[in-house]
């Protein structure tokens, strides 16, 4: 099953700062071009960022597990189906 989803909606999960945190080992990151605050448009750049700072990366932890709780039996289910 694929069910696609908006950048808005990956954002808002949390998850954007983790991927982006492995990309910045590499010098990279995904980046948001948002105006009126509607993603335009969504590109991968070089960049010379390594890590977030505390604030920002604790955020991301509370929308994980909040994300987590929400979809957590959907997720079981899906990982458990054969």
């Amino acid at each position: 099953m694929v069910q696609e989803k908006t950048w808005e909606e990956f954002r808002e999960t949390g998850l954007m700062l983790f991927v982006n945190s492995l990309l910045h080992i590499f010098g990279w990151a995904l980046v948001f071009e948002i105006e009126r605050e509607e993603i335009k448009c969504v590109s991968p750049a070089r960049v010379k960022f390594r890590g977030f700072d505390e604030k920002s990366v604790t955020e991301a932890y509370i929308k994980v597990s909040q994300h987590m709780v929400k979809n957590s039996m959907t997720l079981l289910d899906e990982a458990s189906a054969e």
